[in-house]
């Protein structure tokens, strides 16, 4: 039988609870508890950390003068500045340093905040200082005087703002520094070598409307408005197989990277799976209403998106062939869809102007975006960033994510563009409706080459339009499908160096970028 527990009286219950409240407090209201010095040590070290984050790169150890370090030396030593009135000059000079040249020393224990020099000292400090090192200097500086007095427990001083100074936030403090404002500029575009055409591939009987690269990169995939679908050798250029079955342009085409499989969609309303192992249809996905224009494999799940003149977007379990979500909102046709593996996970581009960045656990739309004034025919993910690009006549837009918040323009490509493509260098290729395919420097949107690569004998010159292009996955080839039924294959110019092809740069208009 277990043993029975004793009662109190509420008076002794009481009682000891005044007694324990009053233990742990008594070192606020009464004489403090003495405490080990080991004790001390963490405590204080803990109390640098939470209230000096911010600060802490400033003091050096006061060893490090004794030592004959790299600092002893410096012409910022602790000496130089003159003492303030009514102040210690012992408890002023205790190895703190308040404007080291390079990383500091983090504090000990026992290691004294310097009170001094005065503002108006940092101040004649910093104009005598070279213009760079100033600059360098009032950079590490990152709290002012004024902090470090508060910090070290004496009241701030009341003075008037110097001239020149910025209020900044360093460690969610506002601090005022002596960094002049910089005026904004626009970066230096990276030089990329241009590209050369270096192979054109023919075979298919009606426009080239859509590419894809298989993970191995041995071979691609075309599909055409002559109903068919190309497997072509990628090192020689090579006619490997075609298949059949589609009954109208094939308008997408994409290769599994998590199986042997190709997907194609069409203006037949068709999406169909193929096994590349028997080269026949194994799986057709029912529901569209109208012609399907693009489509895109999940990178890390076994789903297919696909995308429609019916104004809406499917996702598809592929192994079950279930419509797993029908993403409606868009007013028009949507004319591409992307895939990635972070939220948001689809993004599509629409007709209507709109592009919308979908939720795919709730098939619900997170964003859209507003910004294009005509029809998205293109949205291309960058594949280091994490930004996105879409394509539009009225301007080519850059976005960040998750929120979709806009970076840049990119202006000059006055014309229909049907696809975009990006690298893993910063080079962005736009193709257009009238044949011309512009390159863009990713980072400062600078567009330094233009293409416009004659027809093929036998074709109208009105037959020169983009309607797909993509880089192979070693991003040394550019495969472009073309309105003259050709395939054309462009690779960059070995011999070109800076100096034969200069970055033409003209800074005249400012860029705000966004970020």
């Amino acid at each position: 039988m277990s043993e029975e527990v004793q009662k109190h009286s509420v008076h002794t219950l009481v009682f000891r609870s005044l007694k324990r409240t009053h233990d742990m407090f008594v070192s606020d209201h009464a004489k403090p508890v003495s405490m080990d010095e080991q004790s001390h040590k963490v405590k204080m070290a803990a109390k640098l950390r939470a209230e000096y984050g911010a600060v802490l790169h400033m003091p050096v150890l006061k060893e490090g003068k004794d030592k004959g370090s790299s600092h002893a030396s410096d012409q910022y030593s602790p000496q130089a500045y003159p003492a303030l009135p009514g102040l210690d000059p012992e408890y002023l000079i205790t190895g703190t340093h308040p404007y080291p040249s390079g990383p500091g020393v983090a504090l000990t224990a026992d290691t004294q905040l310097q009170k001094m020099p005065s503002e108006g000292a940092v101040q004649s400090l910093a104009l005598a200082l070279p213009p760079s090192q100033s600059r360098q200097q009032a950079n590490i500086t990152a709290a002012s005087v004024a902090d470090i007095h508060r910090h070290a427990g004496s009241a701030e001083r009341s003075q008037a703002p110097l001239h020149g100074t910025s209020l900044v936030e360093v460690g969610g403090m506002k601090n005022s520094t002596l960094m002049a404002r910089k005026a904004p500029t626009m970066p230096k575009p990276q030089w990329h070598p241009p590209w050369k055409l270096y192979r054109v591939i023919s075979g298919h009987l009606g426009w080239v409307r859509s590419i894809a690269v298989e993970p191995g990169n041995q071979w691609f995939v075309t599909g055409s408005a002559d109903r068919t679908i190309k497997i072509w050798d990628l090192a020689s250029g090579k006619l490997k197989l075609s298949l059949t079955g589609h009954i109208s342009t094939v308008r997408g085409v994409a290769v599994s990277t998590r199986s042997p499989y190709l997907f194609s969609c069409g203006e037949d309303k068709q999406v169909k799976c193929w096994d590349l192992e028997y080269n026949k249809v194994i799986r057709h996905y029912h529901g569209h209403l109208s012609a399907v224009y693009g489509l895109d494999l999940h990178p890390t799940i076994d789903v297919l998106v696909t995308c429609s003149r019916d104004a809406t977007a499917r996702v598809w379990d592929i192994r079950t062939k279930a419509n797993v979500h029908t993403l409606s909102g868009h007013t028009n046709t949507v004319a591409t869809v992307r895939c990635q593996a972070v939220e948001p996970q689809i993004i599509t581009g629409s007709h209507d102007t709109t592009i919308r960045l979908w939720d795919l656990i709730a098939g619900k739309t997170r964003a859209t975006l507003t910004n294009h004034k005509k029809s998205v025919r293109s949205v291309v993910l960058h594949p280091r960033l994490y930004t996105f690009a879409s394509g539009s006549p009225d301007n080519i837009k850059q976005w960040k994510f998750p929120e979709g918040n806009f970076i840049q323009n990119l202006s000059g490509h006055n014309a229909i563009i049907n696809t975009l493509a990006v690298n893993s260098d910063g080079v962005l290729v736009s193709g257009a409706d009238n044949g011309t395919i512009h390159m863009w420097d990713w980072r400062t949107g600078y567009n330094f080459q233009r293409i416009h690569a004659a027809v093929q004998p036998g074709s109208l010159d009105s037959e020169s339009g983009i309607f797909a292009c993509m880089f192979d996955h070693s991003e040394s080839r550019l495969i472009t499908a073309e309105a003259d039924k050709t395939i054309k294959v462009y690779r960059e110019d070995d011999t070109a160096t800076e100096e034969s092809h200069p970055v033409n740069w003209k800074p005249e208009i400012l860029k705000r970028k966004r970020y």
